[in-house]
């Protein structure tokens, strides 16, 4: 696979930079909403503030982060060039940005306009996206299964957006839908086709590249991703036609395609070359745990109905999806991707004359680890408040605020270096050849 990286179609480092930087800073939102709202944030997962609070991190913190890996990636690890990626960069970002603070309002306020003003933004900015990537990747065969894993990856964003465009449409008042069925289909769509089939379709290259791994399996690689979505598409069908049973078996097929990904990625991360592991290694390790106990507690819910019912059982699922999964295995990618970026692109500035700093110097081991224990702080009392909100709600706001703080300090403090030590390049090729 690492054969295959074409570094010098990479897109202009403020096209990807942008989405990084700006992902924190919805998840400082999440902190202050949970110490605004106190217990009320996880009284129930359908009060306002607890829906304001997914979406803070759904949208504004994973899907920046996302589609900004994603036009990294596409150009350099299979050959998708998309056009004018700077300018595509500017108009999403800022897109997804408006929409996601729309949205938390609307959940907020329940006032319609703030709806159909997130729908505009968000369905605006995700489609732009979908069509210039899908005319990237068209001609592009899906042979190899990260371009598989991106294709169906799109899918299930559009997938997702239509479905979230819907629901808020509904909520706005302006179209009758079941919204309970429609609820899970977006989630199901949204967690599954889209957030887990592009992490999985990034790992097949970051984990071997950056954890020195061995790669993931062909036959599991190959496979993942249209096995979730043929899953995903039936479980959608049994859905609709009201058929339980073949619902329920479906959507634990899916589940369980997700928990092998999670269990493999476990294995080859404990056959890593590395002699020592660092912040970014926890971080996926820990990743992976969360997505398996996440699995079992919802096997565990369908086979006993009574755990189900229990009020507090989708918010220990989103803690652990949201908080845990997803969230640490964002962060264990961006601590290697940015230093990584930061390096590339500096080494093509200096076309061999300078050399760039080395990618432990673009962020220092130091900074990750603190940062990677106020994480850790940040879920613990997350999980904690989902038990005894009363004691820990607002400590759990005060660590996401504190940890996602320190990430936008920690990434800064790379951009920084990368502007130095390019102004430097700037006065080196200034300067007259020879004595």
């Amino acid at each position: 696979m690492q054969a295959l990286l074409s570094f010098d179609q990479a897109p202009p480092i403020s096209a990807p930079l942008r989405f990084f930087l700006t992902a924190p800073l919805f998840a400082m939102l999440a902190g202050l909403l949970i110490l605004y709202s106190g217990p009320d944030a996880f009284a129930s997962r359908w009060t306002p503030a607890a829906l304001a609070l997914t979406h803070l991190i759904t949208v504004g913190f994973m899907l920046q982060v996302m589609l900004g890996a994603l036009l990294q990636l596409l150009p350099v690890v299979v050959g998708a060039n998309m056009a004018r990626p700077l300018g595509l960069a500017r108009v999403v970002h800022l897109a997804i940005s408006a929409g996601a603070l729309a949205l938390a309002a609307a959940f907020l306020s329940y006032e319609p306009l703030l709806f159909g003003a997130a729908v505009l933004f968000l369905a605006g900015g995700i489609l732009l996206f979908i069509g210039s990537a899908g005319c990237a990747l068209h001609g592009i065969a899906a042979s190899d299964p990260t371009v598989r894993g991106l294709k169906t990856a799109l899918l299930g964003l559009a997938a997702t957006a239509l479905s979230g465009a819907l629901l808020a449409i509904a909520l706005g008042g302006w179209l009758p839908v079941t919204l309970l069925e429609l609820t899970g289909l977006h989630l199901g769509w949204g967690l599954m086709a889209w957030a887990c089939t592009v992490l999985a379709a990034v790992s097949f290259v970051v984990v071997p590249m950056f954890q020195l791994t061995p790669e993931y399996p062909r036959w599991f690689a190959r496979n993942f991703s249209f096995t979730v979505l043929a899953a995903l598409v039936l479980w959608t069908l049994a859905e609709l036609a009201g058929w339980i049973t073949p619902a329920l078996l479906l959507g634990a097929a899916t589940l369980v395609t997700g928990a092998v990904f999670a269990g493999l990625t476990l294995r080859l991360l404990g056959s890593s070359k590395r002699p020592k592991h660092d912040a970014s290694h926890h971080l996926w390790r820990f990743s992976m745990v969360c997505a398996l106990l996440a699995c079992a507690l919802w096997l565990a819910g369908n086979l006993v109905p009574s755990l189900q019912l229990w009020p507090r059982f989708p918010l220990l699922l989103g803690v652990l999806l949201l908080a845990g999964c997803f969230m640490s295995a964002i962060l264990g990618m961006l601590y290697k991707i940015v230093p990584f970026l930061v390096w590339l692109h500096l080494q093509n500035r200096g076309r061999g004359r300078v050399l760039a700093p080395n990618m432990k110097k673009v962020l220092p081991q130091s900074r990750i680890d603190r940062q990677l224990l106020a994480h850790f702080l940040a879920f613990a009392l997350l999980t904690l408040s989902v038990f005894w909100p009363a004691w820990f709600i607002r400590p759990a706001g005060l660590a996401l605020l504190v940890a996602n703080g320190w990430l936008l300090r920690n990434l800064l403090y790379a951009t920084g270096v990368y502007r130095k030590h390019l102004a430097e390049l700037e006065t080196d090729s200034g300067k007259p050849d020879g004595p």
